[in-house]
């Protein structure tokens, strides 16, 4: 068995799935602290300070996704939005994160036993 501790994350911006590639690895979510009427109002709304609050709460969001990251050698980043490129851009930013592999893919809604078999497979692979 592979010695490297994998990650799966199924993201979009308001949460993220954390998957282990074993049965024994603990599923848990973060969640964003930015809701559904927040994101509306700043993309209805072209004053730059509500875009900078937004900003700012992803990029917290993207922090509390990196702390978890920390202590894996692999992370898969998945999901149906833009969110996991710019995760990966913020972390790309940080020395922290330069030993880390990372493989972004594209992934439309899924169950969570989806989720979990699209992480396996991957590392399997």
């Amino acid at each position: 068995m592979d010695s490297h501790k994998n990650l799966g994350i199924w993201m979009d911006h308001s949460i993220a799935n954390m998957i282990g590639d074993t049965d024994s690895t603990p599923r848990y979510n973060i969640e964003s602290d930015i809701d559904h009427s927040q994101k509306m109002e700043a993309m209805d709304t072209s004053e730059s300070l509500m875009q900078n609050k937004v900003q700012q709460l992803n990029e917290a969001f993207y922090k509390k996704i990196g702390e978890a990251i920390l202590m894996y050698d692999h992370v898969l980043l998945f999901g149906p939005t833009n969110a996991k490129t710019e995760l990966h851009n913020y972390l790309l930013k940080d020395l922290h994160f330069k030993d880390i592999a990372f493989d972004i893919e594209p992934a439309d809604k899924m169950t969570d036993n989806e989720k979990f078999a699209y992480v396996k497979t991957h590392f399997e692979n």
